[in-house]
Parts: structure tokens; sequence; C-alpha cells
């Protein structure tokens, strides 16, 4: 019997529930996840086919669900795994992480690791904007960008855009 991609939304948010609380974590985060399993669960609408007709903003519009939610919701729905409950389980790699980003193989995941001390997609993000990413050798603009473009599209997050400035009239 396969199972849905509800069911399955959910699952991983109890597991991540389960794990912060025999980590002894704060109280609000755990029951954020598990209010989150039991809205995913009582949805009759399937998740993927919400998110493709109206985006991050359609999961952040159901009870119980909040932006770092539906941006987990979106990152199961298009690689199948959720980073932060790899994370939380210890079985993580950093470089597959990093690897899962179009434009990232393994030798320049192994660097990131290695010599940025990057370990997530949100630390890449950072990474990303900050000016670290860019004083990489091999990463030109063109590759940053569609490393930013990945990151939005993965993170569920818009991309940082610089402020409007006024000009002289």
């Amino acid at each position: 019997m396969r199972i849905s991609f509800n069911t399955a939304v959910a699952a991983r948010f109890d597991q991540a529930a389960d794990i912060l609380s025999q980590q002894g974590a704060n109280p609000f985060r755990i029951s954020a996840y598990r209010r989150g399993a039991d809205a995913v669960r009582g949805l009759t609408v399937d998740l993927r086919r919400l998110l493709d007709e109206g985006g991050v903003k359609a999961l952040v519009a159901l009870p119980g669900i909040g932006r770092g939610m539906a941006a987990a919701i979106r990152e199961m729905a298009l690689s199948g795994r959720w980073s932060k409950l790899d994370r939380l389980r210890g079985s993580a790699d950093p470089a597959a992480i990093l690897r899962s980003i179009p434009g990232i193989g393994p030798r320049l995941a192994e660097l990131l690791h290695d010599e940025l001390h990057i370990d997530s997609l949100e630390q890449l993000e950072c990474a990303a904007h900050d000016g670290r990413l860019a004083a990489v050798r091999g990463i030109g603009e063109r590759r940053l960008s569609a490393i930013r473009a990945s990151l939005e599209s993965v993170l569920g997050r818009p991309l940082p855009r610089p402020a409007a400035t006024a000009g002289p009239d």
C-alpha cells in the first residue's frame, strides 16, 4: 500500500517533535511540529497539489502551518527529503545536503564544508548572500545566481532584494 504524501509529511513532523522532545528542546517548538502534523493529517487535499496551485503562500494559509513548516513541505515535495529532520537524526552528511543543490558537485560540496564550515542549506544561503560563496574559486556570477535561485526554490524564501534608494529629483 502506497503512503500518501500528506501522511509522510505528518509522520516526519511527528518524528521531528519526538527527537526534539528527547533532546529537551523548547516545548513550544515541539508543540508546533505536533500541531503541524495534526493539521496535515486532517487535510482532504494533497499538499503537493496545494503547493503546485498556490505555492508556499497556500501552505502558510493552512491552520497550524507556518513559514518554516511550509518550506519543509516544499523541500519534501521537491527532493523527497527534509534536511532538518536528517540533521536531527544525526545521519545527515553535510556534503550530500549541499550536493542536492544544482551547480554544487562533490568537490565543491567538500570544499564548502571543509573550508567554509557550511553544514546546511540555510548556512549555504547565508554564504551566497554575504560574499563568502562569491570568493570561492570556481564560483562565478552565473553559478552564484543559479545556486541562489535553487536555494530560493528549495527553502521557499524569496531572494533578498537591494533596498531602493532615493535618487536626486
